[in-house]
């Protein structure tokens, strides 16, 4: 029996399955709070939603599609033994998380210059509904880049015990686990893309 069918291996996978679940549950209710007021400001949102950069959003939309198809695969390649694979696609898959923090890093300082930010004299001249659009915004997208830097660094370690042998193909929990990780990751930002930069 090998290690990735023993209780070790189970027991990862469940623990791993048990925080993804909070993490759903926290973005959901920011999901369900997004909902209430787009229901109760629907026009404010439109308007608001319309400054967005609607190239940046898609952009960043490829780059974590790519990236977790990079992620999958470098999950296949070390299951099948070949570890210098496995280590190009983790280095691709964390350049491109790289990529999207930049982007996201150059849409939010555009804003801000623009004086678009929280409490910002600018912002609080606006409608109530435009306000707590971009109080949203940057809660959320900001809450979703803090674990697209996270997983980075999840992805880096993981690289790193790829090198040292730490994490081979008769033990990969540690890169399914990460995948996991870095699948959900990339499934909010599937449903923020169109909430934020395709609102209607």
């Amino acid at each position: 029996m090998t290690h990735n069918t023993s209780k070790d291996y189970i027991g990862a996978k469940i623990g791993m399955w048990l925080f993804l679940f909070t993490e759903i549950l926290l973005f959901g209710g920011l999901f369900v709070l997004y909902s209430v007021y787009l229901h109760r400001y629907p026009e404010e949102f439109h308007l608001a939603g319309q400054e967005l950069n609607v190239y940046f959003g898609t952009a960043n939309t490829l780059v974590l599609l790519t990236s977790s198809f990079s992620m999958a695969l470098s999950i296949t390649a070390l299951q099948k033994g070949n570890k210098k694979l496995c280590m190009i696609l983790l280095t691709i898959t964390m350049i491109l998380a790289c990529v999207f923090l930049f982007n996201k890093y150059l849409e939010w300082g555009a804003k801000i210059h623009h004086g678009i930010y929280p409490d910002s004299p600018t912002l609080l001249e606006r409608p109530k509904g435009e306000i707590i659009f971009f109080g949203l915004y940057y809660v959320m997208t900001g809450l979703h880049g803090l674990h697209v830097l996270i997983g980075s660094f999840i992805i880096l370690i993981v690289l790193i015990l790829v090198a040292k042998n730490r994490v081979t193909s008769s033990d990969f929990v540690a890169v399914e686990n990460t995948g996991l990780y870095w699948h959900l990751v990339d499934m909010i930002w599937i449903y923020l893309f169109p909430l934020f930069y395709l609102v209607v």
